[in-house]
């Protein structure tokens, strides 16, 4: 799932944040009282155990939503924002801190699996219903999964659920016929047919695709603008680019929801508010009842010292992700490993962590992976593991080679911080006698530009899908995996790598039994192995810290949606 970088010139300030915040405060053993912890990466959640309902969040972001339709949604922030709307057969459950919990939501546990593991079967709770009051049934959970096999009108739906299943033939509703591979005999009753057992399913049953639609609600990609609730809240109004209010979904029975607290009566989502204001408004307190969803709580570079107040300090929800930075290298036009190789050894990963906030706000990391997830084994690639650059190595690769003169480097206008990331690239490159255009992109459309011809030479992403699951698969699959049919890269292979020893094992390890440690195991080693290509280079795990207003309860930073999760926060009077 897609996720989400300030200049040199306030270094010193980043750093001295550092140095003064090097103890953060954990719950103590009894949970009494927080007391001090020398772990800088230790989880601090903000003003816990508030069970009053009431109130109204607002929700400072800088952009809007890419989509809130659950079938075209590849992304944690529309996920975070989506668990308050629509509900799934099972849930990535967070505490901070921590990868999350998989648990049964909108089914009574998490499936019964078949003696060859082949099947999958869940069973909805009773009382589920819509925010018009007509009941959940099955079939809007087969139906809300087929539609996301339409790929010509959905290009950004999350295909790791649907690459499982046995359809590699089905195009969705729209071409005509029914998805065999999930049955829904029943209205209670949800059953899949997969080609190869696989142990993790639960945690892909988590994912938006098994998010209800009714057939007869379907406005294809007008169904961002409304889709039905399913959740505790409901969209009252959504006016695109400004502003999205949340009611309560009368329909909802908290009874058949132990996941969700929805304590708040509303949410009003602010859609076009400037990082840098978010960044005073929360830190002076202008608005107690002030969240953010943006990028390490939209904290600019020059205001991580005041961190360090007491008094802004114990309103500061902080974590450290499952959620990790690359940049990626588009291998149709990069097409020469060693050039790759070059590159990556030119970048300054020690300046760009600088430009996320210094290590307050993140880990650098060789992998995209990370050690708490299922299968993990270090990396061997020959980046300095304290992310200082190697002109000497590179300019070596690039002996005799054909080296482009300008590259383009692509980036999310609405994020001062990835713009200021291609800053410190163009000084590297400049060192191997490359100029580098950096190329702003607005942030609602930046992952579906990637997606196409407009791709440039290199571009940040971010990726929290293997968060939710342990699995190692669920980022090594869409972010470096080949299409459905294994013929060419998948739909979000930002890359767009394709190497015909390497993506043909991907594919045939997708139909390939074992267990969770041995299937996830040969996707780390896979990937691994396309990672010595260079189609990609490891920055940084995200480490967030997001101020929060003086009234606001409850807040967490979620390990999988690296902001505040939703689902638990609330508001005091």
């Amino acid at each position: 799932m897609r996720h989400r970088s300030p200049l040199l010139a306030v270094a010193t300030v980043a750093i001295a944040a550092l140095v003064v915040t090097g103890c953060t405060s954990t719950a103590a053993p009894d949970g009494s009282k927080p007391q001090p912890s020398n772990d800088p990466y230790a989880a601090h959640v903000v003003a816990p155990d508030f069970d009053e309902p009431g109130g109204n969040v607002n929700v400072l972001m800088s952009s809007d939503f890419q989509t809130l339709d659950p079938g075209n949604s590849n992304y944690v922030q529309t996920a975070n924002v989506g668990q308050l709307y629509y509900r799934t057969l099972t849930m990535a459950k967070e505490t901070a801190g921590q990868p999350p919990e998989i648990v049964p939501d909108l089914a009574t546990d998490l499936g019964k699996v078949s003696e060859d593991g082949l099947t999958w079967t869940y069973t909805l709770k009773d009382g589920l219903k819509y925010e018009d009051g007509t009941p959940i049934v099955a079939a809007d959970i087969k139906y809300g999964i087929e539609r996301t096999f339409a790929r010509d009108v959905y290009t950004q739906a999350p295909q790791e659920l649907n690459a499982v299943l046995d359809a590699d033939t089905y195009k969705g509703p729209y071409s005509g016929g029914e998805l065999a591979a999930v049955e829904a005999p029943d209205d209670k009753t949800v059953v899949f047919h997969l080609k190869q057992p696989y142990p993790d399913f639960p945690a892909l049953a988590s994912r938006s695709n098994s998010a209800p639609v009714p057939a007869a609600k379907d406005t294809k990609l007008d169904y961002t603008n409304h889709p039905i609730s399913s959740g505790p809240y409901m969209i009252e109004s959504y006016e695109r680019g400004r502003e999205l209010k949340l009611v309560r979904n009368p329909h909802w029975d908290p009874a058949t929801d132990e996941n969700r607290t929805a304590l708040p009566d509303t949410f009003t989502f602010s859609l076009s508010t400037a990082q840098a204001t978010i960044s005073q408004q929360l830190l002076s307190d202008s608005d107690p009842t002030a969240i953010t969803l943006d990028t390490n709580g939209a904290l600019q570079a020059s205001d991580t010292s005041r961190l360090t107040d007491p008094a802004i300090a114990e309103r500061t929800a902080s974590g450290l992700l499952g959620c990790t930075d690359v940049l990626n290298f588009n291998t149709e036009s990069l097409t020469d490993p060693d050039v790759r190789h070059a590159l990556a050894l030119a970048i300054d990963r020690a300046a760009i962590q600088v430009q996320y906030g210094g290590q307050r706000f993140g880990k650098l990391t060789n992998s995209y992976l990370n050690d708490q997830q299922v299968g993990w084994i270090e990396p061997t690639i020959d980046l300095d593991p304290a992310g200082k650059p190697n002109l000497d190595e590179a300019k070596k690769l690039l002996e005799g080679k054909d080296v482009p003169a300008t590259l383009t480097y692509g980036y999310a206008n609405a994020t001062e911080r990835f713009k200021n990331l291609g800053t410190v690239l163009q000084q590297n490159f400049k060192e191997l006698g490359i100029e580098l255009e950096l190329i702003a992109i607005p942030s609602p459309n930046y992952y579906t530009t990637l997606a196409t011809d407009q791709m440039p030479d290199i571009a940040r992403s971010g990726w929290c899908g293997g968060a939710a699951s342990g699995s190692t698969r669920t980022t090594v699959d869409p972010n470096l995996g080949p299409s459905l049919d294994g013929t060419t890269y998948g739909f979000s292979n930002i890359p767009r790598f394709h190497d015909p020893e390497i993506s043909t094992a991907m594919y045939e390890l997708r139909d390939t039994n074992g267990t969770s440690e041995e299937l996830n195991t040969k996707w780390t080693e896979l990937y691994n192995k396309a990672l010595e290509q260079y189609p990609m280079v490891p920055l940084i795990r995200t480490f967030t810290n997001s101020v929060v207003g003086s009234q606001i309860r409850n807040a967490q930073v979620g390990y999988f949606f690296g902001a505040i999760d939703l689902s638990t926060v609330g508001v005091e009077q």
